[in-house]
């Protein structure tokens, strides 16, 4: 279950553009996530659910407000303190996969292992295990044109995984995906995030997939206008 808060967002804004071109995406954000919870993100296009997992992802920096990660102040962080925090605690799932196509699965995998100077041996054995994790350990030596979109996504996820993070943030995992194949990425999400004690943040624009997570916040003109009523226990889900 959910334990004690470990990221906090206080009176998060963001500007981009200046004096009368300047548009607020974010108007003053304030939300606790707690450890090993998952939490879906709605709104609409525009709503500014994009720039706050962007900002969560330190892919983008606040205009202003406070951004702590276990007590790190990640919103005063540099350039190079931003990417060695997206190494060190975070793990990304994007839509469109992302994936090298002249590499196979477990190369795919292992890229994060590689930017950190990671022996051969010991990073291809990570690899394995998590595609292991993600049930794909028999496709570890094909190249994603040889896979569905729905084992693409696995090895996306396993690359996501590989680095042992602490926060998953998944941008429309299913946007790409079937009905069908889209629950089965949503299952085992909730499995990782159940098993592994993974904090997954996960932005959809489907309400049934958002049902799998424990919480559902609502981004609507750069706020959040429901973050706490909305709550959804994911092993009802089939």
């Amino acid at each position: 279950m959910p334990g004690e808060s470990f990221v906090t967002l206080r009176k998060i804004t963001k500007v981009y553009g200046s004096g009368s071109a300047a548009f607020t995406a974010l108007k003053g954000i304030d939300l606790d996530i707690a450890k090993g919870e998952f939490v879906a993100v709605m709104g609409a296009s525009g709503s500014g659910k994009s720039t706050f997992l962007n900002i969560l992802g330190c892919l983008d920096s606040p205009t202003s407000g406070s951004y702590k990660f276990k007590g790190l102040e990640v919103h005063r962080f540099s350039l190079n303190e931003r990417a060695l925090f997206r190494r060190r605690f975070l793990g990304f799932v994007f839509q469109s996969y992302n994936l090298l196509s002249r590499a196979t699965a477990v190369e795919n995998v292992e890229l994060p292992l590689v930017y950190r100077r990671m022996p051969r041996k010991e990073r291809r054995l990570m690899a394995e295990k998590a595609l292991e994790l993600v049930g794909l350990s028999e496709w570890a030596h094909h190249r994603p044109q040889e896979l569905s979109g729905g084992q693409q996504q696995r090895v996306a996820i396993a690359r996501a995984i590989v680095t042992n993070p602490e926060l998953i943030l998944a941008d429309e995992p299913t946007g790409n995906l079937d009905s069908e194949m889209s629950h089965e990425i949503m299952k085992l999400l909730v499995s990782l995030n159940r098993d592994l004690g993974l904090t997954v943040v996960m932005v959809t624009h489907e309400d049934e997939m958002a049902r799998y997570a424990h919480r559902i916040i609502r981004f609507m003109d750069g706020m959040i206008v429901n973050g706490s009523d909305e709550l959804w226990d994911a092993r009802q889900m089939k």
